[in-house]
């Protein structure tokens, strides 16, 4: 049997609702046993990649490899080997969290003692186990998001795609469930996760891709990502206007604040751009107050690359921390 290399292949996909262009010749490869995020603002197309490679939407165009199965044209085998935990909840309030899982289990056809086994261990895995007979409408946000992980666990499939899965959680859940996520790529299986989160991008994901505007603007890892964003420097406070005259000598192209008693100089915070800056002191009598190195995060490219903010976290989940 050919070893299939890549968990996810897709070449040349589109997708238009109308008149309106979603996807417009996605290229993108997914190495198997990887965490694979897609990022973009609210409506780039996300959700509808996520459906088409889940069975849940067909492609008007391109070509797309699942598990090395065609998803418009082998669909049984593609939902085999996936699981699939979207933006809301497919948790049943009214069940139990075990009775969620077994639900899941007859749909799957799965045997008495399989279901048990599985059923049992989910629970453990999840942190559920003493919930486990509590309904589901009683548990947290967070309790509910690990119940319809681990639902889409049931069929222990080896391609997970994960819509947004943190939206709304607390930071502590969030955290909790990205422990979660690097425990099941430890384990082999392969996370396809959408996300408008950049700190969970850049904590989870082996691979970034950035969707706007029906296309893919910019793949690559979260560190060389940042290296297209501008923006970086190294700010240096000094404690009186004799210190800030006297480095301007050194440094007279650097952004002054004269308020702040601070020079700004564009930087991209290497070893060696730090050590070249200080050592334009050496003939200059400077003692400098305070030192600080900015290097642009997931933040700067995203809004340098699709001009839209990032989501941030509210005032309450900031206070939570």
């Amino acid at each position: 049997m050919t070893r299939i290399q890549s968990a996810i292949s897709v070449t040349g996909l589109t997708k238009s609702f109308g008149d309106h262009v979603v996807l417009n010749g996605i290229d993108l490869e997914v190495a198997a046993g990887t965490t694979f995020s897609l990022l973009g603002p609210n409506g780039a197309g996300k959700t509808t990649m996520v459906r088409i490679l889940a069975t849940l939407s067909t492609a008007d165009g391109g070509a797309v490899r699942v598990g090395g199965h065609d998803p418009a044209r082998e669909p049984d085998a593609v939902r085999a080997i996936i699981g699939v935990t979207g933006q809301y909840s497919a948790v049943d309030e009214v069940l139990s969290g075990e009775q969620n899982l077994r639900l899941v289990a007859r749909l799957l056809h799965l045997g008495r003692a399989e279901t048990t086994a599985r059923t049992t261990r989910l629970l453990e895995q999840f942190d559920l186990t003493e919930a486990a007979r509590t309904r589901a409408g009683a548990y947290s946000g967070g309790m509910r998001r690990r119940l319809d992980l681990a639902m889409s666990l049931m069929g222990a499939p080896r391609i997970l795609f994960l819509d947004e899965p943190t939206t709304g959680l607390d930071p502590r859940s969030r955290r909790e469930l990205w422990a979660i996520i690097r425990g099941l790529v430890a384990d082999g299986v392969t996370i396809f996760l959408t996300t408008q989160y950049l700190e969970e991008a850049d904590q989870l994901a082996d691979r970034i891709a950035v969707l706007d505007g029906g296309a893919i603007v910019a793949e690559g890892t979260a560190a060389e990502l940042k290296q297209l964003a501008p923006g970086g420097h190294i700010r240096l406070g000094f404690a009186d206007h004799h210190g800030l005259t006297a480095a301007t000598r050194a440094l007279p192209g650097a952004e002054a604040d004269l308020d702040e008693l601070a020079l700004q100089i564009p930087s991209n915070g290497s070893v060696e751009d730090l050590k070249r800056l200080l050592d334009r002191f050496d003939d200059h009598a400077v003692t400098i107050d305070r030192l600080t190195i900015h290097t642009p995060d997931l933040d700067d490219v995203f809004f340098a690359l699709t001009g839209h903010p990032s989501v941030r976290p509210t005032a309450a989940e900031v206070a939570e921390r």
